[in-house]
């Protein structure tokens, strides 16, 4: 089953991932990526590339409203977004040679860290 064939099924999971998103200041590409590679066969790399680039428009959008509703540090804000950005190109880079399995266990393990830290803390 692919996206363009289950476009309301996509929509759906698209507007659960946005909310986790604007809700939590990130992490809807943690729904994105497991969905495309369960629910749509996407391969590990692909789901991804895909997160990324449908994370893009939400991230923006997200970032425009608590910027306009909540009090934001612009300073650290771009800084780190300097970062981000110049660490996402060569993540980005990486990705093309690095193989699925690693990819996978990478991402597996990310998000494995970043339960037990938020479950401690």
């Amino acid at each position: 089953m692919g996206v363009k064939k289950n476009f309301l099924l996509s929509a759906a999971i698209g507007t659960v991932a946005g909310l986790i998103s604007g809700l939590f200041g990130g992490g809807g590409g943690m729904i994105v990526v497991p969905v495309l590679t369960t629910l749509f066969r996407y391969e590990q790399k692909n789901a991804q590339a895909t997160a990324i680039a449908v994370m893009l428009p939400v991230t923006a959008v997200a970032a425009i409203v608590y910027l306009i509703k909540t009090p934001c540090d612009v300073l650290s804000a771009l800084s780190v977004a300097c970062g981000v950005t110049v660490g996402g190109a060569f993540g980005a880079l990486l990705l093309d040679r690095t193989p699925p399995k690693i990819i996978k266990a990478g991402f597996a393990l990310i998000m494995l860290a970043t339960a037990l830290k938020l479950l401690i803390s």
